[in-house]
């Protein structure tokens, strides 16, 4: 073979060698890098896979969760400070010896003026404020300051003590009413309380929903309560629990605490109730509900059996009520209204509250252990007109519910007190007795 062709077959084998070569340590160098990566450590990581929600649910926490702000500036807008004032007259002048003694001295003690806070959510754009009933009773002037600085004298348009709510108007423009939430809320989602705590101007917390359906608390007639751990404090009545959107989902209104302060425990009226109420007062000036006449006491249970008796006991029945007229007897256990179970005298309460006057109620009874079926065609029920709320404890022994307003001017006489110095002055004028006076001193 001559030299050229051998010359020709290396350059022609050549390409192909050094292409080899050149894949070759390519492989080479990725198998390597791969090696190092596989080798280098890594910190160790939870499940990926999140918990899945509840069928028909969406949920309510941001994604991810950062800052309530957006809700917080939609929903503030439209929640109020309210500020009434109330003239109160001196208790001493009721009584006819202290009056006396007063006038003997030449004295005329005058009435005085207290003002009390609480809060509002606005939920038209007309003017329509709702609050709690316990924020406006007995108040002689009311007072609305928005968010953005703006006053107004609001007057009311009724009241429903049995559920603590109230309707108030101001002639505003520019009014921007809160959105109610749609779906109901559920325990364990974010709860944001806005009012005016202790005054300080507006304030927002945050909590979770502890629990829903809280009743037999004896505070209201009608107890649906929403239960939170969102900071709620006296002056944050009447005002708005929203959701993590900024939402309404209740108006806030009782806590339960040993001090009178927040401890957690805080309740809330939902906006079901609300809507309720607030309609049938926006439209009627008042609200009409469904009324047996009767009352009654939960079956007692044993916790310790698995078996426990159900259904409500009539102890009474007001005479020419609805019960009465039906046959309704004392002693008679109700086990179901209109098929739902009765399982105690809060259920019952809540069933008949949600239906109208005229309204026909299939009661089922136990009477003499035989079971019965009774019609019952309800009346209007009668309403309170005054709101009483309960009395504050004397230690802190107890926790007890306080609804969220500044405690009132205490009586500053016990009854004793008070009887003995009406002994005190009429052994005073009786014996023609002068007051002790000190001499002035010599000039």
């Amino acid at each position: 073979m001559s030299a050229s062709s051998q010359t020709n077959i290396i350059w022609k084998v050549l390409p192909w060698l050094l292409l080899i070569a050149v894949l070759a340590a390519f492989i080479w160098v990725y198998i390597d890098q791969k090696t190092r990566q596989q080798s280098a450590w890594e910190p160790p990581r939870g499940e990926t896979t999140s918990i899945p929600l509840n069928n028909g649910r969406v949920s309510d926490r941001p994604e991810p969760v950062t800052s309530y702000h957006n809700a917080v500036a939609r929903a503030s807008r439209s929640v109020v400070n309210i500020y009434t004032t109330q003239i109160v007259q001196n208790p001493y002048m009721n009584d006819p010896v202290l009056r006396r003694f007063y006038e003997f001295h030449g004295q005329t003690p005058q009435a005085g003026q207290e003002t009390n806070l609480g809060s509002g959510v606005i939920v038209s754009t007309d003017g329509y404020i709702v609050t709690n009933a316990h924020v406006i009773a007995q108040a002689d002037e009311i007072v609305v300051a928005l968010n953005d600085g703006r006053k107004a004298v609001a007057k009311v348009v009724g009241t429903d003590p049995d559920s603590d709510l109230a309707v108030i108007k101001v002639d505003m423009s520019g009014l921007e009413p809160l959105a109610f939430r749609e779906l109901p809320i559920e325990v364990g989602d974010v709860a944001l309380a806005i009012g005016n705590p202790f005054g300080v101007g507006q304030t927002v917390t945050q909590g979770i929903i502890s629990a829903t359906g809280r009743t037999g608390l004896g505070v209201n007639t009608y107890e649906d309560f929403i239960q939170t751990d969102a900071a709620i404090n006296p002056g944050n009545s009447g005002g708005a629990l929203v959701d993590a959107r900024g939402k309404l989902v209740g108006i806030n209104t009782l806590i339960f605490s040993r001090s009178g302060g927040s401890m957690g425990i805080g309740f809330a009226i939902p906006t079901a109730l609300v809507e309720q109420v607030m309609n049938a007062i926006i439209k009627d000036g008042k609200v009409s509900r469904g009324w047996l006449g009767i009352e009654v006491l939960s079956q007692l249970r044993d916790p310790s059996q698995i078996d426990n008796t159900t259904g409500v006991v009539v102890r009474n029945i007001i005479a020419g009520s609805p019960a009465a007229k039906s046959g309704l007897k004392v002693g008679d256990v109700i086990l179901s209204i209109d098929g739902v179970e009765m399982t105690d005298s809060n259920r019952l309460i809540q069933h008949v509250a949600r239906k109208m006057p005229h309204d026909t109620l299939k009661v089922q009874v136990l009477r003499n252990s035989k079971n019965m079926n009774i019609d019952i065609t309800l009346a209007e029920r009668p309403t309170q007109t005054e709101v009483v709320p309960p009395q504050m404890p004397m230690s802190n022994d107890d926790p007890e519910l306080y609804l969220e307003s500044p405690e009132g001017n205490a009586n500053p006489l016990s009854d004793e007190q008070r009887a003995q110095l009406r002994e005190e002055l009429i052994e005073l004028f009786e014996n023609g007795a002068r007051p002790k006076v000190d001499p002035l001193p010599h000039q």
